[in-house]
């Protein structure tokens, strides 16, 4: 992919500027670029000041042996201290840490700074008598229940590393990572509710542990659901039993900032998978100056509401990690979007006055498909930030979200960064940015990034090629659990001579030098010639008004190599457009007609198919690969990570529909 590969396909005239009462008062000003770049390190030494430090460090980075780096050298510290202690003995104990609602309506629980350590002590002496100490790891496979937080805290304070694993995950995927990183004890539930019903976990954790072997010794179980699990006595105890029971004293050890924290695995349910390591000081430097600075967070009045699962890394480092370290009162909601209705999270946010919001491009492009007299029902004028994470964000989906959500009056943060990165890395600043629809716009404060040719050259504005950091930092992965030598050629081998981390990514600098995200370097279609980005097809299918969501793939084509291919969901208020077969043959000529004159002839779909769902896995990301399969007309591949199978069988069904060929 050379700087000619990604074609510079869409322009983005629309800017919105910093509302004048946030930059008039923001945490972070225009200066603190200049001031990163003039002395980066001193800059992150400044940050991690955020921290109590029981040993001051010596060093603020070693980079003697790239790339493995070495942050905070020689200073000592307790994540549990800085996210819950530190608060409490400030005499903030009685501020709320999590307003916490559960699925079923009137379930909700208030948690405070000093009843959330107290029950951080508790399990932290709970585990300690299961007999984890520090540098043993710890599985956690729970729903979004306060004592998933808690278990992760009671684990950094003993300096056990935890290994969260997503609870829609298989038992398969739980066992390979509990064998990988030979993590002794499980915390999990009896299950959690998902769209209006009890969903077992206890049971994929048994045959989890009963495909590893004899790794596991112990499992500790909170009763969510109350469903029937099957018990051995020997091996499994209920959290009521156990952590209600110790000591809620707990006197914290201080650990070496380089000691690890946790594990999270990125791969899917086949293969080796590749365990992520972070470790403490620089991690939480990382995730606690992202959040307050990209945020814009005051804590003593802000109400943060990040909503991914804890399963994920955004909610260790904007649920967990981040909020907590900045003394914050964050919403966590254990359930779906649509259950018991689909204005549950517009209620939850009129209900806790949120004010900074943070969530995914699909449940945004979700939220487009329902309409907006959904939210016009609730009272959303305490929101003064949005957030998106987890993939680009159409321009489209951007403006709705802005003006639909937040009143035409928010900023919104387009945030990039990996579970690798551990925090943001690249983002508007909410006081200083001109917001751009669809691009992420510059490197915080401390990182540096940019786009290279293959032979590692930055490539000129209105150019695109692969998006590279340039320069170590805090939050930074370490190595993959046990396997030092696969994190040197995932991450570093590309361009090895240059010493630029490639996070697998395609991105453009557009005519501003803006950096606009096109997805993972695979998506990348070659069409006569032409390399296009699945993103920006994407987006331009999204800016039609009967357009929800898209998801656009390359398929081998005889003439061109590879044709533009399209799988579009309709708002509900276009539905009728469509046959029930999902042809609407009239509406995909008008949309390969908007595709031409927003892009250009070169990406305007070969194909376009109109349908019910997208397959998704259960972070939501789109699984293009399904997708190629059918468009190319193959049997579709493995579908055990979606989270809903059956949509394949309903997109197969439709494959007849659709087509129009000029």
């Amino acid at each position: 992919m050379s700087d000619e590969t990604l074609s510079n396909l869409m322009h983005e005239d629309r800017r919105f500027a910093p509302p004048e009462d946030l930059a008039a008062d923001a945490n972070v000003t225009e200066d603190w670029y200049a001031r990163a770049k003039e002395d980066r390190l001193a800059f992150w030494a400044e940050q991690a000041e955020r921290l109590d430090w029981d040993t001051k460090w010596d060093e603020v980075l070693d980079w003697s042996d790239p790339p493995f780096a070495k942050w905070f050298v020689g200073g000592t510290l307790n994540a549990s201290v800085n996210c819950v202690d530190r608060h409490v003995a400030a005499g903030k104990g009685d501020k709320v840490a999590f307003h916490w609602e559960g699925e079923p309506e009137n379930d909700t629980r208030t948690i405070t700074y000093a009843e959330l350590k107290d029950e951080v002590c508790r399990a932290a002496n709970a585990l300690t008598e299961l007999g984890v100490s520090a540098g043993d790891r710890v599985a956690i496979y729970m729903p979004m229940i306060p004592e998933t937080a808690v278990a992760m805290l009671a684990c950094a304070r003993i300096g056990a590393p935890h290994t969260v694993v997503f609870g829609g995950f298989s038992a398969d995927a739980l066992a390979s990572r509990i064998k990988d990183c030979e993590a002794h004890v499980v915390i999990t539930a009896d299950g959690g509710y998902r769209r209006g019903a009890p969903s077992a976990l206890k049971p994929a954790v048994d045959e989890a542990v009963a495909k590893s072997g004899d790794v596991v010794k112990k499992v500790l179980v909170v009763k969510r659901t109350g469903q029937d699990v099957d018990w051995d006595d020997s091996r499994d105890l209920w959290w009521h039993d156990t952590v209600d029971k110790a000591s809620s004293e707990h006197e914290p050890e201080a650990f070496d900032s380089e000691h690890p924290l946790y594990v999270m695995y990125t791969s899917g349910t086949t293969g080796k998978p590749k365990g992520i390591l972070h470790t403490t000081g620089g991690y939480l430097t990382g995730s606690a100056y992202t959040h307050w600075a990209v945020f814009d967070l005051k804590p003593d009045t802000d109400v943060f509401w990040c909503t991914a699962d804890v399963g994920w890394v955004t909610g260790h480092s904007y649920m967990v990690y981040g909020p907590l370290a900045n003394g914050t009162t964050s919403v966590m909601y254990e359930g779906t979007p649509d259950s018991p209705h689909k204005g549950r999270w517009w209620e939850i946010i009129a209900k806790y006055g949120v004010t900074l919001f943070y969530t995914a491009p699909t449940a945004i492009r979700t939220f487009m498909k329902w309409g907006n007299d959904i939210p016009a029902q609730h009272d959303l004028s305490s929101l003064r930030l949005l957030g998106s994470v987890g993939e680009p964000i159409n321009p489209e989906a951007y403006v709705w979200y802005r003006e639909t959500i937040g009143g035409d009056r928010t900023p919104v943060v387009d945030t990039w960064w990996q579970t690798e990165t551990g925090s943001i890395m690249i983002s508007p600043l909410p006081g200083v940015t001109h917001g751009k629809p669809g691009s992420a716009m510059t490197p915080i404060p401390g990182v540096s990034a940019d786009v290279v040719n293959d032979a590692g050259e930055p490539v000129p504005n209105g150019s695109g090629g692969f998006l590279v950091l340039t320069e170590p930092w805090p939050a930074m992965l370490r190595t993959l659990w046990g396997d030092d030598q696969r994190f040197k050629d995932t991450y570093w081998s590309r361009f090895k001579e240059q010493g630029f981390y490639f996070a697998g990514d395609g991105a453009k600098k557009d005519e501003d030098g803006d950096l606009w995200l096109l997805g993972r370097v695979d998506d990348v279609m070659n069409v006569s010639g032409h390399r296009l980005s699945t993103t920006e097809i994407e987006s331009a299918l999204v800016s039609h008004p009967k357009v929800a969501e898209a998801a656009v793939v390359g398929a081998t084509d005889e003439t061109t190599g590879q044709a533009v291919c399209a799988f579009v969901i309709l708002r509900e208020s276009a539905v009728e457009e469509a046959d029930e077969v999902g042809e609407g043959a009239d509406l995909v000529e008008e949309l390969r007609r908007h595709v031409q004159k927003e892009i250009g002839a070169i990406a305007k779909p070969r194909q376009i198919m109109i349908v019910p769902e997208l397959p998704k896995t259960r972070s939501g990301k789109i699984m293009r690969r399904l997708l190629k399969d059918v468009a190319e007309r193959r049997e579709v591949g493995d579908v055990t990570t979606l989270a809903d199978s059956t949509v394949m069988d309903l997109i197969s069904k439709n494959l007849s529909g659709g087509r129009s060929e000029d």
